[in-house]
């Protein structure tokens, strides 16, 4: 079984993306203009290294760049869900740390505490809670991943072009792209 790893120094390449040992790659990403301000998320889903589908979505009029990574990652785990349960091999890659954190070293120790953190609040705290319940459904059957953001990972590129369109659009759920899944095409639009 598959145990949740989380890459910080010498996050993933693309050719190290490429290389993994998934059927379903899920990119997220987030964004906010400015931060705080309007705030979008997206995803990138590829099968066998073949972009397949693009989500986007979740838009806050005030939101912030860490509530949109949050969301980003919190749709993929409920994706990867149900490819798991197909018995395929999934690995979520993700440009934030910090959401990567929250649901994989912090929430454990917070939930321990109460929910509590010395220093102060924990932000976004019901949408954390939330994730980390359904990670600890998934963590020894989910592969989660660093990469660095607007380095070229195609993935992450695009993850970030959905979330730029999210704010644009001002789209409130999440829903598929359903343009056409030309990538530099879609690499063209506004970055974040």
């Amino acid at each position: 079984m598959k145990k949740t790893t989380t890459k910080k120094a010498g996050s993933l390449t693309q050719s190290q993306v490429l290389a993994l040992d998934a059927n379903i790659k899920i990119f997220t990403d987030g964004a906010c203009d400015p931060n705080p301000g309007e705030a979008g998320s997206g995803l990138a889903l590829y099968q066998d290294n073949e972009l397949t589908e693009l989500w986007y979505g979740l838009y806050a009029s005030e939101g912030t760049n860490n509530l949109a990574e949050l969301n980003a990652l919190h749709q993929a785990l409920l994706m990867a869900e149900t490819y798991l349960n197909n018995d395929l091999k999934v690995t979520i890659l993700c440009d934030s740390v910090y959401a990567i954190n929250c649901i994989t070293q912090w929430a454990q120790g917070w939930e321990k505490k109460g929910w509590k953190k010395s220093g102060g609040e924990i932000k976004n705290l019901s949408l954390i809670q939330t994730m980390y319940r359904q990670y600890l459904l998934l963590k020894d059957r989910l592969t989660i991943s660093h990469v660095n953001g607007h380095v070229g990972i195609e993935g992450n590129e695009m993850a970030d072009r959905m979330s730029i369109l999210a704010i644009d659009e001002r789209e409130p759920d999440f829903c598929r792209y359903t343009g056409a899944l030309d990538v530099p095409g879609i690499l063209a639009m506004r970055a974040g």
